[in-house]
Formats: C-alpha cells, sequence, structure tokens
C-alpha cells in the first residue's frame, strides 16, 4: 500500500527523533451494508476508508497520532507531531550497513474467502435475506423481520523499527435476523446470528432461512413462555454465544490493559487456582474462519493460541507490545485495534471454555430444579472486578433433570471469577459465535463461546419465585 523508501523514511525520522520504538500501520477498508424490513430494502450503504496510525514508543511512555494523507508530506507532518528528541537510529555506515531492516512475512491465506464479495450482484444479497425473512415466519405472530448482511475488506500493513513488514488480507461476513412476535398487547423479540472470516461462502455453512428460523422461534418460544423464577439456584449456560459472560466478566481481566494497571483482580496470579478443575479456558487468533481470526495481530506479530487458564490454573495473559513493556510477559499477537484512529491494545480474539467431557443428558441430570438459560441479551460488568448482570434472551426452567417450559425475563447476576469456580460440570458441545466487544481500542470482531457448562448456584432475577 505504501512504497517502501516512504516507510523507511517515516520511520527513521521517527527514531531520528528520540524514539526508542517506531510502527506505522496502514490500511485499506472496504464496507458495504444492506437492511432489509419486511423482505422491503430499506438501508443499502458502502464505503472505502484509507488511513495511517503512526505510534512512537520512548521508553514506556507512547505518543499516537493518525492521518488519511498518506502523502509523503502527510506522514511526514505527523512524525513532527510525535517527535520529541534526536537520536541516530535508521542511518547507514561507510559500507552502507544499516537502515531499517525490513523482514517481510507474508500472509498465507489461511483466511481468504471462496466466495469473494464481487463474485455475486446484489440482487444475490437481496434474494438471501429474503429467504431469511420467510425462515422467521414460524408463525402467524411474528409481524415483523428485519435481516442485515455485512461485508468487509480489509488490508493491513504493519512495519516498525524492529524490521517488522507484515501485510493482512482480511474478509469477514456478517448475516443477523431479528424477529419480533405479537400476541394481543405483548410483544417479544427474537435474534439469530452468524459471523465468520469468509466471503458469501457465509451461506453455505449457515443458510438464510435456517438462521431466520432461530429467530422466529426464539420470538415465539418468548410470547409463549412464562415470568422467570427469582432466587438461587443451579444454572445451565448455553453453548455457542453463551460464553458472553466470561468473555466479559473474565476475558477482559485477563488482559493487560488491566492487568499492567493492576486494575484486575486476578493481575499477578499465574501459577495459582482461579477457575474450577474443569475449566480450561483459551484465546484462539489462528482458528481458520474464526470471526475473530487473523494471520497477524494489528501489530505484526504472528497471531498464536494462548491457553489463559488450564484446569483452572492460570497460566498466560493476553499481551501486546505496550503490556509487555509494562508487565515483562511476552508477547502473545494479541494486538488489536477498530482501525487506524486507535492506537492497538491488547484484546480477546477468539475466547472459548474447551470442551468437557460430561455428555449433555448427564449435565442436565445433575439439576433438580433450576434454570437454562440457551442464549443472552445485553448485560454490564464492572471493570476489575468482573461483577456483571447479563439478561437471558431464551431461557427454560429445569425440573428433576429435564428441560421444561419457557421462561422469560429472568437476569444473571455474579462475578465473573466466582462464577468460573462454580463450574462443576462441562459438556462435550462445544460452539462459539460472533460478536463485536468495544473496549479501549475500539469495536472489533470476536468470537466468544463454550459447551454447555453447569455452575453450581447463581443468582437470578425473575418475576416469580
Amino acid at each position: 500500500m505504501l512504497a517502501e523508501a516512504l516507510v523507511a523514511d517515516v520511520l527513521a525520522r521517527a527514531r531520528r527523533g528520540g524514539a526508542s520504538f517506531a510502527e506505522l500501520y496502514v490500511e485499506r477498508w472496504k464496507r458495504r451494508a444492506l437492511r432489509v424490513l419486511n423482505g422491503e430494502v430499506k438501508e443499502a450503504t458502502s464505503g472505502r476508508e484509507y488511513g495511517a496510525g503512526l505510534r512512537l514508543f520512548y521508553g514506556t511512555e507512547v505518543a499516537y497520532a493518525y492521518t488519511n494523507d498518506l502523502t509523503p508530506q502527510g506522514l511526514h507532518d505527523a512524525v513532527e507531531y510525535l517527535v520529541r528528541a534526536k537520536g541516530t537510529a535508521g542511518r547507514v555506515d561507510h559500507r552502507g550497513a544499516g537502515g531499517v531492516d525490513f523482514r517481510r512475512a507474508a500472509a498465507a491465506g489461511l483466511h481468504l474467502p471462496q466466495v469473494p464479495h464481487d463474485d455475486q450482484p446484489r440482487r444475490y444479497r437481496l434474494d438471501r435475506l429474503r429467504e431469511a425473512d420467510a425462515g422467521a415466519r414460524v408463525a402467524p405472530e411474528i409481524v415483523q423481520v428485519e435481516g442485515t448482511l455485512q461485508e468487509w475488506e480489509q488490508d493491513v500493513l504493519v512495519a516498525n523499527s524492529d524490521g517488522t513488514w507484515t501485510e493482512d488480507h482480511r474478509v469477514r461476513t456478517r448475516l443477523s435476523v431479528t424477529a419480533i412476535a405479537q400476541d394481543g398487547r405483548t410483544v417479544q423479540t427474537g435474534v439469530a446470528w452468524e459471523g465468520l472470516s469468509v466471503g458469501l461462502e457465509l451461506f453455505d455453512h449457515h443458510p438464510p432461512r435456517e438462521v431466520g428460523r432461530r429467530a422466529g422461534t426464539q420470538a415465539l418460544t418468548n410470547l409463549r413462555a412464562h415470568p422467570a423464577p427469582a432466587g438461587t439456584m443451579p444454572v445451565v449456560l448455553g453453548n455457542g454465544f453463551g460464553g458472553v459472560i466470561f468473555h466479559e466478566a473474565v476475558g477482559h481481566l485477563l488482559e493487560t490493559t488491566s492487568v499492567a494497571k493492576k486494575a484486575s483482580v486476578l493481575s499477578e496470579m499465574i501459577g495459582e487456582q482461579v477457575a474450577s478443575p474443569v475449566v480450561t479456558y483459551v484465546d484462539d487468533g489462528t482458528i481458520p474462519h474464526g470471526w475473530g481470526s487473523s494471520e497477524f495481530d494489528d501489530e505484526g506479530a504472528p497471531t498464536q493460541r494462548t491457553v489463559l487458564i488450564e484446569r483452572g490454573v492460570l497460566k498466560s495473559y493476553m499481551v501486546d507490545r505496550w503490556g509487555s513493556l509494562l508487565t515483562g510477559y511476552a508477547p502473545t499477537g494479541s494486538g488489536r485495534r477498530q482501525d487506524y484512529t486507535f492506537a492497538p491494545t491488547s484484546r480477546m480474539r477468539n475466547t472459548f471454555i474447551t470442551a468437557g467431557d460430561t455428555p449433555l443428558e448427564a449435565l442436565f441430570r445433575q439439576v433438580d430444579d433450576g434454570l437454562y438459560a440457551r442464549a443472552f441479551r445485553g448485560g454490564q460488568v464492572r471493570p476489575g472486578s468482573g461483577e456483571y448482570n447479563f439478561g437471558v434472551q431464551e431461557a427454560y426452567r429445569i425440573r428433576r433433570g429435564q428441560i421444561a417450559e419457557p421462561v422469560r425475563g429472568a437476569m444473571l447476576v455474579g462475578k465473573g471469577p466466582e462464577t468460573l469456580r462454580r463450574i462443576v460440570a462441562v459438556s462435550t458441545d462445544l460452539r462459539t459465535g460472533s460478536g463485536m466487544c468495544g473496549s479501549l481500542s475500539g469495536s472489533i470482531p470476536a468470537e466468544v463461546g463454550q459447551p454447555h457448562v453447569l455452575v453450581s448456584e447463581l443468582v437470578v432475577g425473575g418475576e416469580s419465585t
């Protein structure tokens, strides 16, 4: 995207100005979105973005600037804003040796799409969204269906004064469907979505009619549900996007953005038992076509599979370059950002509890009277402590080891690390789900997941006893 000579000049200017480390991040975005309401197009947008972020380190002090002017003058102006002192890095000796040595690392194309976005016309997308609409109309009570298709293509170049030169091409596609069911004055909502690092073959992996059917069925289930119980009880957390509780209430506690400041209750606990022995928790940026996968992170480091908690023992944090300087832990390829207007920080990629060995039926048989929280909507988490409350989008009573009647209005309240210690069984049916994670470096795609897990007791907020 930029000539090597220009990149070298920008980094050398930064180092001559006194920076101990300089990094240039360049990206080119192409985004499309199509929103359909009851089969009719309501919104169709597309856009392109092009810009660069320049990050300079002065020891552990960091300065950051960004620009959408990628001419030599524009980039030089950005450097001038950040430079604080003079140095000698980037110069060559009398033999011509020295300078900034860019060792290129090329992406292997592990996550490239089979059906690129440009292979199909706009009409093809509209037809798929109308299939989702048809799938959602599982009963006359479904009165409204909205479908949205998002397509992203991103080219990234990261070069730094250590000689890193990496380029990555990232393609992501996401389909979401919202269905509304109404019976008299009672109105309930169902949602379903799927996202992967793929092109339009997303529709082969997740047929739109099936995604729509899940949204419509959930809305209808909630329409016919009873008020949820209240009190402390055993809870089975659903697989797939059920992992959002641990993403929010545990995962963020393991990022060095909070660990380095000792703002996390899990700071300085490597080697200690922090969860139930049946829990192994992993953050993996290498999963082929995972929603949060990429070959390199936004600092140009290869992504990796990072075991955070193994059989209940804390093994690692998620570490970016700055976090590594502050804590001494080795980087884990976890530096991520929304776009060039954000400096990277340590962030999750695809984070999940690994599969256990308890068959699903046996897991439910351990509960005489409890709640099955199958799907979740939004929640709130207190940074640092992991205290949370999450609304349950779809829930059922568990009676004598069997899934019983649906209930609605349930809210789960607890502390993330404490909930991890109360997991007594993990099933074999690991699934993951796509989400958008908002934190210090903006909103980024992140996958969450888990098998069904049984928590011995959780506080459930509901309407009945």
